[in-house]
């Protein structure tokens, strides 16, 4: 081995001991805050934990919390509402944001106005959104349902009606997610190669034949890790069910959070609320791994 090549392995050496140690205190905040209370979360599922005197009484349950699980009406229907709400959420999310994001791509003066208006909703914050939208939707002097007064329809009690309560709740978490999905999708397609749209015009291609076999293709990865990162995020959704109907009427907005919530915080059963937990977080992890292999296969297509 020659001198220079005993260099080139000693630097080389040098440079991953020190990628190993900046990445060393990342770490261990990563295992402090994120690994140990998942650990620990786990731990808890399989134990009774009931409080007497102001001190914890620990008992074990083995896998009965488990058990329990899908016999729980609440957690059948939380997970139901939960997967209908992700799905039609997210949906409207990545249409509505596309849309809009490449509209706004094409628009050559006063773009930064458009911009600034479709990232409103996502910069407030959601004890206020939650205080607006219910405004909205009342059913004796909301904005909405004087809208539809003005062509003889109504009044509708939206967030009292089982039959429209979900929808509704849908419809306030697309309004205020979209904006996220429109910064991914203007700064994809922003970033898009123009050479390819110069040779599509070239060969005579419309907008929408560009749209199918050009944009699309080419921005499948981008609609891909963002579908997933909303999917994850539409699962956790909490606030927006108990601000405008706590998980009513019956169980029409019942979300899995919600149904946590009440275990660990109003029923005092942590350790059942923690069993549910650990189902919902299998199930999240087990999308985000499908997501990224969906990811890898259309990256290698492309």
């Amino acid at each position: 081995m020659t001198t220079t090549a005993i260099a080139d392995a000693s630097a080389a050496r040098e440079e991953r001991l020190w990628r190993w140690l900046m990445l060393t205190p990342t770490g261990l905040l990563l295992a402090l805050f994120s690994i140990l209370p998942i650990l620990n979360l786990f731990a808890l599922s399989f134990l009774n934990v009931a409080w007497k005197d102001g001190r914890a009484e620990i008992s074990a349950a083995g896998l009965s919390h488990y058990a329990a699980l899908p016999s729980d009406n609440l957690f059948r229907a939380g997970l139901f509402n939960t997967i209908v709400f992700a799905i039609f959420a997210v949906l409207g999310q990545l249409v509505l944001g596309f849309v809009l994001a490449l509209l706004t791509s094409r628009v050559r003066r006063g773009s930064v106005i458009f911009r600034t208006i479709f990232i409103l909703p996502i910069l407030i914050p959601g004890i206020v959104i939650g205080a607006i939208w219910k405004l909205m939707y009342n059913p004796d002097f909301g904005l909405i349902n004087q809208m539809f007064g003005l062509v003889g329809l109504g009044p509708f009690d939206w967030l009292k009606s089982s039959d429209t309560a979900l929808m509704s709740v849908i419809i306030v978490d697309i309004w205020h997610w979209m904006p996220f999905c429109f910064l991914l999708f203007l700064a994809g397609i922003e970033s898009l190669p123009q050479d390819v749209y110069e040779a599509a015009e070239l060969d005579g291609a419309s907008w929408w034949q560009e749209l199918i076999y050009v944009t699309l293709p080419m921005m499948m990865p981008t609609i891909l890790v963002t579908a997933a990162f909303r999917i994850i995020v539409a699962f956790k959704v909490f606030d927006e069910v108990y601000l405008l109907t706590s998980g009513g009427p019956g169980t029409s907005t019942e979300v899995v959070s919600f149904t946590i919530y009440q275990r660990f915080f109003t029923e005092d059963r942590a350790g059942y609320g923690a069993s549910m937990s650990v189902v919902v977080i299998f199930i999240v992890a087990l999308m985000l791994v499908l997501a990224l292999a969906a990811r890898r296969r259309t990256g290698a297509a492309t």
